[in-house]
């Protein structure tokens, strides 16, 4: 498991101070980015033709258990649960202490985009699937 920590800006939260729902999202997608930063591992991957590799997102999801507020220390714990041939699974949990406030998951396909063209998905380059695949801890559903 990876652990990544924040603090909610007030620019996140409501007049409440309550954080808006999208805002878990961002949180997951930051967790992502520093384990990848954490491994080595560029989330955009220039290539000398032009092309790119990149992880889009092709399913998300999040089920919310209770409210972070403004200024509120966030613990983000992601678990890599399946690294595929050109995908990658992981799950979430955000704690405010000890008390979970969402957990959610995130699939996301390894893809290039060729300069000029779309975008498609492709094997995970070597380096990506190795050092996923070391940390990969498949939980029971």
């Amino acid at each position: 498991m990876f652990v990544y920590r924040r603090r909610v800006a007030f620019s996140e939260t409501d007049m409440a101070g309550i954080v808006h729902f999208a805002n878990f999202f961002r949180y997951m997608e930051e967790a992502e980015h520093a384990l990848f930063r954490s491994l080595d591992l560029p989330k955009i991957w220039h290539l000398p033709d032009g092309s790119v590799i990149g992880w889009p997102r092709v399913q998300v999801s999040c089920q919310y258990q209770s409210a972070a507020m403004f200024d509120d220390e966030l613990e983000i714990r992601l678990n890599i649960d399946r690294v595929g041939g050109s995908s990658l699974t992981m799950s979430f949990e955000i704690y405010r202490g000890e008390t979970r406030l969402a957990k959610g998951s995130m699939k996301t396909a390894c893809i290039v985009r060729p300069l000029g063209e779309s975008m498609r998905a492709v094997e995970m380059p070597v380096e990506y699937a190795e050092k996923l695949g070391a940390i990969e801890n498949p939980r029971e559903k």
